[in-house]
């Protein structure tokens, strides 16, 4: 896990509306929002845990090849992840599916926001019974 990032974005209030429908799948907060920047979760506290997301309003994004990963809680919220991405202005990168050639319980899914970031979230769980 991350212990903090930050990412830009060339339209604040779209950016708040992807990135709230979709960390609150992952049961991450919105905690601020500024003039110029969004943050999301809690600062990080001596022991590491948890992270921090800041998303910074800028003039030109470059989308290339930046690549950032949540730690998803279950492959519900995997699913829910992808589902909000998609339901929120965000692009298809893959759907969520096990991916065992990173690892046998590896259950991802894959996103790209409205800048073109691309995003992903993991569970390294196993599916619970319903």
């Amino acid at each position: 896990m991350f212990d903090h990032l930050s990412i830009t974005a060339t339209d604040l209030d779209r950016a708040q509306r992807f990135y709230d429908a979709i960390l609150s799948t992952l049961g991450v907060p919105r905690v601020n929002r500024r003039e110029r920047a969004i943050g999301y979760g809690e600062r990080p506290r001596i022991d590491g845990a948890p992270c921090y997301l800041s998303i910074y309003l800028s003039d030109s994004v470059v989308a290339d090849s930046r690549h950032w990963c949540f730690r998803a809680p279950s492959r519900a919220a995997v699913r829910a992840f992808y589902a909000a991405a998609l339901a929120s202005g965000g692009s298809d990168d893959g759907p969520p599916d096990l991916r065992p050639h990173y690892a046998p319980d590896y259950y991802a899914a894959f996103v790209r926001d409205p800048d073109g970031n691309r995003l992903e979230a993991v569970t390294r769980r196993p599916e619970q019974p319903a």
